[in-house]
């Protein structure tokens, strides 16, 4: 894809220095715009498409956080703070990533990495294959070959036969790139692809030769797909 259109949100004139030098080092970021307050940021939304916030949390008037919560368009965001009490907070807002001040290099580029990889997701997300990062390796993925996703907190394993690849990825954030037609979410931690159930008994759905839980929450919308697709006599 082309260079990700970020911009950085943060009330410390130093802070947003280091992000900007920082930024400027990665050849896929363009540094569209610094602000001071989410006020400004947000006039600056409203006039020009923005991919990536990196946005602070405690700033006068309004916090980062409850910026966060009122944009009805959320771009990708990495929130940049010196307080890690927010992070499980910003994690159920669907944040890319939480880096600790002071943020060191190779900490913002693992991030900047993530969201470029998120965004390439986003963009393939209606072909048959998606890219994703695992380790030092860039890995295309065949829809068809996969089986299911297996969450692991911030990071997901992906099942394909005869192999398993980590990825540092949600699996929300994957599941919200891959078609839902395919791809139907049984249990907190799986997302399944439909055309590998081989059967299904009591709670539990077999796939391959691995057996996992499908809970209350999710087994209506997947008996109804199944019964969809059940013969009758």
């Amino acid at each position: 894809m082309k260079k990700l259109n970020c911009i950085i949100v943060d009330d410390e004139p130093v802070a947003r220095k280091v992000l900007y030098e920082f930024a400027g080092q990665l050849p896929f970021v363009t540094v569209a715009g610094q602000f001071e307050n989410t006020a400004r940021a947000e006039l600056y939304l409203e006039t020009a498409p923005v991919h990536l916030i990196l946005l602070d949390i405690e700033m006068p008037k309004v916090s980062g956080l409850d910026w966060l919560k009122s944009l009805k368009a959320k771009p990708m965001v990495i929130l940049c703070t010196a307080f890690p009490k927010y992070a499980l907070e910003g994690y159920e807002l669907d944040i890319i990533d939480y880096l600790l001040k002071p943020v060191a290099f190779d900490r913002f580029l693992k991030a900047l990495q993530k969201a470029r990889d998120f965004a390439e997701l986003k963009q393939h997300r209606h072909t048959d294959f998606i890219f994703v990062r695992c380790e030092k390796r860039i890995e295309k993925l065949e829809l068809k070959d996969i089986n299911y996703i297996e969450s692991l907190g911030n990071y997901v394993r992906i099942h394909l036969p005869g192999r398993q690849l980590l990825a540092y990825l949600t699996l929300k954030s994957i599941e919200s790139q891959l078609p839902a037609t395919s791809f139907i979410k049984v249990h907190q931690s799986y997302l399944i692809n439909f055309s590998k159930i081989t059967a299904m008994e009591g709670n539990q759905v077999l796939i391959q030769d691995q057996y996992l839980p499908v809970s209350r929450n999710y087994r209506e919308p997947l008996m109804r797909i199944i019964e969809e697709r059940m013969l009758k006599r």
